[in-house]
């Protein structure tokens, strides 16, 4: 326990500078739009065709506690077709409007850059947690998705085969709790620099996988990150793979997909010459508008093989 506080202690030390700074010169994003368009996606949930309810901050009650969370709608919503559904855990110290507007990246970083990608085909969530972290007492933040899934199901068309979640440092913990509890409910997860703070109920079914961390990550190391990876690479059949890690001065990244892997349970790992960073970049500082991360993370949720 002591030295839990020890790491929640770093986090909130570092907690105040993940909101990036605007380059002045932003990146053109009208080719990274993947936008799905007239596709109809199938397992629609109970909201198919209903009167949906917009963009807004919803709540949900859970054991006497009322819980916050903001959904984002498509644009274009369309009740008569099924989106998919992605969560975005904020960090320690963080909070639902930091992930929804992308802070002064604004929808450059939003959902951590899911809002950019997904281009109006995908639903996003950015849940609170209490007290700004995701401890998970007694089950309680795994109780709030388990509502939160319940609630958007229930007014919106959602592709139940096409949840997924993901978050940095604390939210990658909270990610991770969920892949090891929620794998039947979830297709796939996305745990950038994050730790087993939130805990592990079950944690023996198969889930596709992706890590990101950075070699240099002083807050949570990389050896739990590749800890928390290697449950999955059990998990869904993977063969031991060769996953090697840029040396420091680098400045790069290195993708690894692991082999022989069950069909529809990849795992992917991806260590950066780089700290405890949600936005890295090759050869230049930190940016949530010019990270790679994003279009990693998208480009994993939306593989052929995660389609069904």
């Amino acid at each position: 326990m002591v030295y839990i506080q020890s790491l929640l202690s770093g986090l909130l030390a570092i907690s105040a500078t993940l909101v990036h700074a605007l380059p002045s010169s932003a990146p053109d994003t009208s080719q990274n739009l993947n936008i799905i368009g007239s596709r109809q996606l199938t397992n629609p949930s109970t909201g198919y065709g209903k009167t949906p309810f917009g963009s807004s901050v919803r709540t949900v009650n859970i054991n006497g506690r009322t819980r916050q969370f903001i959904v984002r709608v498509p644009n274009n919503y369309n009740p008569n077709r099924s989106y998919r559904l992605i969560f975005a855990f904020h960090w320690v110290g963080g909070t639902i409007n930091d992930i929804s507007s992308g802070g002064t990246d604004r929808e450059l970083w939003s959902y951590y850059g899911m809002q950019r990608n997904a281009g109006e085909s995908a639903i996003l969530v950015a849940p609170q947690g209490i007290n700004n972290g995701w401890a998970n007492n007694n089950g309680e933040d795994v109780a709030f998705v388990d509502a939160m899934i319940s609630h958007i199901k229930d007014a919106l068309c959602v592709n139940k085969r096409q949840r997924f979640s993901l978050g940095f440092s604390y939210g990658g913990s909270m990610t991770f709790s969920l892949a090891c509890s929620r794998a039947k409910e979830f297709r796939g997860v996305a745990v950038i620099g994050g730790g087993q703070l939130s805990g592990c109920s079950g944690g023996n079914d198969p889930i596709a996988y992706l890590g990101i961390h950075g070699v240099w990550d002083g807050t949570l190391n990389i050896g739990m990150g590749r800890t928390m990876r290697d449950r999955f690479v059990r998990n869904n059949g993977c063969q031991n793979t060769n996953a090697p890690k840029p040396s420091r001065g680098s400045r790069i990244h290195i993708k690894t997909n692991f082999n022989g892997c069950r069909s529809g349970y990849p795992v992917t790992w991806i260590p950066f010459d780089g700290g405890h960073w949600p936005g890295a970049v090759d050869n230049g500082p930190e940016s949530g508008a010019r990270s790679w991360v994003p279009g990693e993370i998208w480009s994993f949720f939306t593989q052929p093989q995660l389609a069904n």
